[in-house]
């Protein structure tokens, strides 16, 4: 089942559907950064750490698609795009702040809990 096969399915729970956007590998780091503010398309691939091109575009088309992210064209030469969060996904941000100030806050517990189940599954 494709991806865009398992979102329409996915609609009827909207946690799910909300999950699976930015839940992926990438949207939320790009989100995080738009936190910030605008931002343009070369500047988002060199702070959003281990994405590819490809990768930065499929998920800001995503963003897009679900009303979360703007793109504009600037009038400039060459052309340059820039990104940022709607007011739709400006309203995220508190969630996504809490979330990652909850992550950063228990990663070293986290990873406490992963090596001692690792050792035991080990033994």
């Amino acid at each position: 089942m494709n991806m865009q096969t398992r979102r329409r399915i996915s609609y009827a729970c909207p946690m799910r559907d909300v999950l699976d956007r930015i839940g992926d590998a990438w949207s939320l780091l790009v989100m995080l950064e738009l936190m910030k503010g605008p931002c343009r398309f070369n500047a988002l691939a060199r702070v959003v750490d281990g994405v590819s091109r490809r990768m930065l575009t499929v998920t800001l088309r995503n963003l897009e698609r679900d009303g979360l992210v703007s793109r504009e064209v600037l009038p400039c030469s060459p052309p340059s795009v820039e990104y940022a969060l709607t007011p739709l996904g400006g309203s995220l941000q508190s969630a996504l702040e809490g979330l990652r100030d909850w992550a950063v806050a228990h990663q070293p517990e986290i990873n406490a809990h992963r090596r001692s189940y690792d050792a035991r599954e080990l033994a």
